[in-house]
């Protein structure tokens, strides 16, 4: 097949959409969307976000090196884009969206209790990377939903219904069925 060069893009799909929860200053609780994120190691257990120095929240992981990583279901696609576009210098995210802060439990930061799943981390280094700073973070604790939970005590992405943002076209996917048992479907392919 003939593949066209678009050039060096941001593209990589899919991107989470991860609601990163700190507080300013002054105590108050912040959000903020972050679409430049994912695991970045097993052992610890680790997570990386990428923030400009720009944003309210790079200030608030500096100054307090505490995080959370709220996923939000597609029922608050709106809520988290607002989380996106507008700064907690200038405005109450949670009071205009009329979510809930909730103090993590070991992590001082808050995070949306209205979203099915919370991870509280804990700064463990930040790498610089052009105009953005990595914060990785040491996963301390994931929360779930006892709603979004399977049989199997686990968290069913079904019921989670995460939704995922395309860089290229700047909008929202939500994910289907699944299409395989990861570590058993390419077995057939082993000689």
């Amino acid at each position: 097949m003939t593949k066209r060069s678009i050039g060096p893009r941001t593209l990589l799909y899919p991107h989470p959409d991860l609601i990163i929860g700190t507080y300013d200053p002054a105590g108050r609780p912040d959000v903020m969307a972050a679409a430049w994120g994912g695991i970045c190691s097993s052992r610890p257990p680790a997570v990386a976000v990428s923030i400009q120095k720009t944003r309210q929240t790079y200030e608030n992981l500096i100054e307090r090196r505490e995080f959370t990583i709220s996923i939000p279901s597609v029922d608050y696609v709106k809520e988290a884009d607002y989380f996106g576009i507008v700064s907690g210098r200038d405005i109450d995210k949670f009071a205009a969206t009329n979510l809930t802060p909730v103090k993590g439990d070991l992590v001082n930061a808050p995070y949306v209790g209205e979203f099915p799943v919370v991870i509280e981390c804990r700064l463990l280094q930040t790498v610089e990377v052009g105009v953005h700073t990595q914060f990785i973070g040491e996963i301390l604790d994931v929360k779930v939903d006892e709603s979004v939970l399977g049989p199997d005590g686990k968290p069913d992405i079904e019921k989670v219904r995460p939704f995922a943002y395309d860089s290229m076209r700047q909008e929202y996917y939500g994910f289907g069925k699944v299409l395989a048992k990861a570590f058993s479907a390419g077995t057939e392919l082993k000689k």
